[in-house]
């Protein structure tokens, strides 16, 4: 298949995913979905920038779960917000203790997960077992295919990671997992690389796209010099904010940056931040 009807068909895929109103919780009881509040939103467009801010995500509150998305997943589809380049999801979940998603099934996509505030449990297909704890990064490359399942490691209380999901450069490739630990004073007022397509000190991944995490002071300042000439940005800011471009963004808005480096990143506030490099999609 060719590279071009490879995506189309990844993404024709992807956009039909969808989180069951039902779910088992960890032991076994049922989590009823609570509700929903998915109406389309417009994107803030510039002519190199677009802004997706957090108060406009698609949110799903199952009561186990309660997940904002940036781009369209699951019952919430906005056709101005399928994905950015390689980038294809990018959720803000919180998982109440006890509780997770059970066993199911991926293919051809590169997922990251980042925890926040908790930790998870993994279990899958390739007989691998781990705790994800919150300074680690996980990824998997679902490739040809894999299951999987994910719940919160803590039973009395709430767990908050960003579950990531980039295209694959290559597909139906062996299925992964791998996951590494990075020290926060490493990305203090600089930026810390952390999933990367070669195996040097991060996280590798079947695509051509960087993650890098800093954590920066107010009033600090960053630039980012780009891997790959042709590349996209995005930035989401996880927590505090900062001045890109002539704008201000705040907790959990994202901006997307459609030409060129970063040379004018500046914190308002203390801030944590994460920055991705990918691959435009054509």
């Amino acid at each position: 298949m060719k590279r071009n009807q490879f995506l189309k068909s990844v993404l024709a895929g992807a956009s039909a995913l969808s989180i069951p109103a039902v779910l088992q919780g960890k032991e076994g009881e049922k989590m009823e979905q609570v509700g929903f509040e998915h109406l389309p939103t417009k994107e803030t467009k510039t002519m190199n920038t677009i802004i997706h801010r957090a108060t406009t995500r698609g949110h799903a509150n199952h009561g186990w779960l309660d997940s904002h998305h940036t781009f369209s997943f699951a019952n919430y589809m906005n056709p101005e917000r399928m994905h950015f380049g390689a980038l294809r999801v990018l959720n803000d979940d919180i998982i109440q203790g006890g509780t997770g998603f059970g066993t199911h099934p991926h293919s051809n996509m590169e997922i990251v997960s980042i925890p926040l505030d908790g930790a998870l449990e993994h279990k899958d297909s390739t007989g691998r077992e781990r705790v994800i704890d919150t300074g680690d990064v996980q990824i998997m490359s679902a490739g040809r295919g894999i299951f999987h399942s994910e719940y919160n490691h803590n039973k009395n209380k709430a767990s908050n990671f960003l579950q990531i999901w980039v295209f694959p450069k290559l597909g139906d490739i062996e299925p992964r997992y791998d996951q590494k630990r990075f020290e926060a004073k490493d990305r203090h007022n600089s930026w810390q690389t952390v999933v990367a397509p070669d195996k040097d000190s991060a996280l590798w991944i079947n695509q051509d796209a960087w993650f890098s995490l800093a954590e920066l002071e107010k009033g600090k300042s960053l630039t980012y010099a780009k891997n790959l000439e042709g590349s996209l940005l995005y930035l989401f800011v996880i927590e505090g904010s900062v001045s890109l471009n002539g704008e201000t963004l705040g907790k959990r808005d994202g901006m997307g940056i459609l030409s060129g480096d970063i040379s004018n990143l500046k914190s308002t506030e203390d801030a944590s931040l994460l920055l991705m490099e990918l691959p435009n999609l054509k």
